[in-house]
């Protein structure tokens, strides 16, 4: 089975893959001060029960994917790994002013979402960040857009407004708030909604149209109900991108 590692700021999601099915998968919080052994143990106990055939990663944290690589070098020194980095195979011309510094997850992004839905597409992944991720007609990665996340954002207004607090995430009876509780899920869930809305029609009328929006990460759930422009849900997007960015570069059985 192939282990499939995503490595964001929040949280890390794993999945197992049996050929191109995904059969399993986790999320854990992602701890930059965890060591090598210490991810060890967590990633021996969630596959004590498989047996892998290769492992695929990528990681928005540069810590984290350090220690990543001491677990790997010591728990799995037997499995064929391809981590996601400069250099690595994945089938997506770059077309930014510095290739090198977008994220390894939105190049992977890239490949998965137009190897599923085609293109132009733009994926939205709903993480520490929201990201918009341009991909053209030929699968290039074109750029896109970059605004605070949800949850970042609701935590930044908690803590800087004395008689705010943290809120549930969830749809309030009326876009209209009658309490302060509602009036945060108004301006959070419809507020963001709206950003994806308005970026997607910008993006949209500069290439002259778009074949597919995808919604990913860990808070698309609550919000693609209230767009307009999202058109497909993919939680695992990125977990099957790493999948394909392995049959890419795993060497020759």
């Amino acid at each position: 089975m192939l282990l499939a590692v995503d490595v964001g700021n929040t949280n890390t999601v794993l999945g197992l893959f049996e050929g191109d099915d995904l059969v399993d998968s986790w999320r854990i919080k992602t701890d930059a001060r965890d060591t090598g052994d210490e991810m060890a143990l967590t990633y021996e106990g969630l596959l004590a029960r498989h047996t892998l055939t290769g492992i695929a990663l990528c990681s928005t944290v540069p810590s984290v994917l350090r220690e990543l690589r001491t677990m790997v070098a010591r728990s799995f020194a037997d499995v064929p790994t391809v981590i996601v980095e400069p250099g690595t195979k994945t089938g997506v011309s770059i077309i930014t002013d510095n290739p090198r510094e977008v994220g390894a997850d939105r190049i992977v992004n890239t490949l998965a979402v137009f190897e599923r839905y085609g293109g132009p597409a733009i994926v939205v992944d709903f993480g520490t960040s929201t990201n918009l991720d341009v991909v053209s007609a030929r699968g290039d990665f074109l750029g896109g857009a970059l605004a605070p996340g949800i949850q970042i954002s609701l935590d930044a207004l908690a803590n800087r407004a004395a008689q705010l607090r943290k809120i549930e995430l969830v749809r309030p009876r009326s876009p209209i708030g009658r309490n302060t509780v509602e009036a945060l899920q108004s301006g959070a869930l419809y507020g963001f909604a709206g950003q994806v809305d308005g970026l997607v029609d910008r993006i949209s009328a500069e290439l002259g149209g778009i074949q597919a929006v995808v919604a990913t990460g860990g808070l698309a759930e609550i919000v693609i109900e209230e767009s307009r422009t999202i058109t497909h849900h993919d939680p695992y997007l990125t977990l099957h991108g790493l999948r394909m960015v392995y049959d890419l570069n795993a060497p020759a059985a």
